[in-house]
């Protein structure tokens, strides 16, 4: 039944995407509900990005290196964020033996990426996309209402990054499955960032869509 699932949410996508290529993905939306991510069959952006130690670096070319389980997440300072990362730690080496690579992207900067602390036995290579570049890319990059952005910051000390209005932006939870191509063959957005796919269906969507040798 879950691979009838994945392999109808598949073709529905796919031929969504013939119809919806001319939106402009890089706008950032008013709120999560009106992301809009890219969709399978479409390439990924060609962006940079950092790595924890502050270097640039081109996510088409770590894209390129192998097959990718791509994800966005809020930051290590959402717990929902963090549990997910624990539970994709259960499959990691199911992942990697499919010949998957896991990259993590966040608005966060190289320095609060650093100071994160996650699983460090997980294979799991955090980014920062502090220029929005990559969450604009993918069309997952929503605004976050002043009150909210005000609460995260009296509750949680969280200074959320910002764009070039000076609004803050957050990514809606999302997961791309993308070949060495760059092409995405699998997607999941959910602008509840309560709301995260299963260890067991990331790795079930993994496997489905895995180029054949």
């Amino acid at each position: 039944m879950k691979k009838w699932l994945l392999l109808a949410a598949l073709a529905l996508s796919a031929a969504v995407s013939t119809t919806v290529l001319a939106i402009d993905r890089t706008v950032i939306a008013d709120k999560a509900e009106n992301v809009t991510p890219l969709l399978n069959g479409t390439t990924a952006p060609n962006v940079t990005v950092k790595t924890v130690d502050g270097s640039t670096v081109s996510l088409q070319a770590l894209l390129m290196q192998k097959p990718t389980v791509l994800i966005f997440y809020r930051g290590g300072w959402c717990p929902y964020c963090s549990r997910q990362l624990a539970e994709l730690k259960s499959i990691e080496q199911d992942l990697v033996n499919e010949g998957y690579q896991v990259l993590a992207i966040s608005p966060e900067s190289p320095e609060k990426l650093s100071s994160q602390k996650l699983e460090t036995e997980f294979a799991v290579t955090l980014i920062s996309d502090e220029s929005l570049s990559a969450i604009r890319g993918f069309g997952v990059g929503y605004y976050v209402p002043n009150d909210t952005r005000k609460l995260y910051k009296d509750r949680m000390d969280v200074n959320l990054t910002v764009d070039t209005t000076e609004q803050a932006v957050l990514p809606a939870p999302a997961i791309f499955i993308i070949d060495e191509a760059g092409t995405v063959q699998f997607s999941y957005v959910n602008p509840d960032y309560t709301v995260r796919p299963s260890a067991e269906l990331v790795l079930s969507a993994a496997k489905l869509v895995k180029p054949k040798a």
